[in-house]
């Protein structure tokens, strides 16, 4: 799994269950892969978790990466186990002798190694040169110092983080890495609770530096089952354009005063039935087919509301009418068969001008009931105008 350079920016979780247990740990890392993530991180933190890996990694079907944080002797059995990278935090395994013994071994086996550093384990030394505080400069330094170690036995298979649970201090850290290595860089908020407040800590820290052209590859650290983390992780990278869309893109308007239907319910409804679906399209949930169709334009399939019944469209383009009570079924379907099919096959097994007219209907029908104001701007404008 390529990390770095032009390979596509990759998504990371990390097991719960104990590394010994072998076939428990497997389930979760399957579960972990259908979810989308591309690399697995394990915890190597005694020597029945190496012997775990050792049973694990011939099996797994995705990179494991083996965590290891106090003893590197356990650093050096992941590698006699055959693991595809290590993680080392250097708070934590701090002789400059034992970092270099893994760094040679990690070498001779073409082992990638990536120093993970985090604010809440930084070498106390660097927490008293940095006024008793976790900064930036800090956690920069921490690990240019562990990087220094591996330049001088000749490694340079290297991967970096700087995580903390402050998104600013988290956001800072990285952009000063950014310009201080050219090396591969691993982008968390770590610790950073359970949803919602985590996904939105994380969101803000990663998609943040993504969008200014940092980071390689990422991981939701959530106080929840990291089949979530992979999940967001994926939804992420797509939402940002920066990995090929697997599943459905649900838009989906805020609802109003002339909505037709429960938008909310629809959605979420239309949410549960395409999420174990690998679907990669676009799919539109409009509350009223007044500015629905329109609104959602660019959607590859959508469902605009009109007289308590469903106009559904393709490509902006009328193509039926469903009951309010099978508009998600309705979705599902379509959607199914312009995955198989094609948008071409699907247009051409109905009536396009029938169903135009009969939304074109439903559309006057509602604004006469309504008018064109119905959340009233127009009267909030004129009122303005006249201060």
């Amino acid at each position: 799994m390529p990390v770095g350079g032009n390979a596509p920016i990759t998504v990371q979780s990390m097991t719960t269950t104990k590394t010994s247990d072998v076939e428990g740990t497997l389930q979760q890392i399957y579960a972990l892969a259908a979810a989308g993530a591309d690399i697995v991180r394990c915890t190597c933190n005694d020597s029945d978790a190496a012997e775990g890996l050792a049973r694990i990694l011939p099996r797994s079907p995705i990179p494991v990466v083996a965590d290891v944080h106090n003893q590197h002797k356990m650093a050096l059995a992941a590698i006699a186990a055959g693991v595809d990278c290590l993680r080392l935090n250097p708070g934590n395994i701090r002789k400059p002798e034992h970092i270099k013994a893994v760094a040679e071994l990690a070498g001779e086996h073409g082992v990638p190694i990536r120093i993970g550093v985090n604010g809440g384990s930084l070498h106390p030394d660097l927490y008293k040169k940095h006024g008793d505080q976790v900064t930036p400069e800090a956690m920069v330094e921490s690990a240019l110092t562990e990087l220094s170690y591996f330049e001088e036995v000749g490694f340079d298979k290297v991967k970096i983080s700087v995580k903390a649970s402050d998104v600013s201090l988290m956001v800072e850290a990285y952009r000063q890495l950014s310009t201080a290595t050219d090396h591969p860089l691993h982008l968390g908020v770590t610790e950073a609770g359970p949803p919602p407040s985590g996904l939105i800590k994380s969101t803000a820290g990663i998609a943040t530096l993504l969008l200014e052209g940092i980071g390689d590859t990422i991981r939701f650290s959530l106080t929840a089952d990291p089949i979530q983390e992979a999940k967001a992780g994926r939804q992420l990278l797509e939402a940002l354009g920066l990995r090929e869309r697997k599943n459905v893109d649900l838009i989906a308007c805020p609802s109003c005063g002339r909505a037709e239907i429960d938008v909310y319910t629809v959605a979420q409804k239309a949410q549960n039935a395409f999420e174990e679906k690998q679907i990669p399209l676009q799919i539109a949930i409009m509350g009223c087919v007044v500015n629905g169709p329109g609104e959602a334009r660019g959607a590859d399939l959508g469902i605009a509301a009109g007289n308590k019944r469903g106009h559904l469209f393709v490509k902006g383009q009328n193509v039926a009418v469903v009951k309010e009570d099978e508009m998600v079924e309705t979705l599902v379907e379509w959607a199914e068969f312009i995955t198989e099919n094609g948008v071409e096959a699907a247009l051409a097994r109905v009536d396009l001008e029938k169903a135009r007219k009969e939304a074109e209907k439903d559309r006057k029908d509602l604004l006469a009931e309504h008018g064109d104001d119905v959340n009233e701007d127009q009267k909030k404008v004129d009122l303005i105008r006249k201060i």
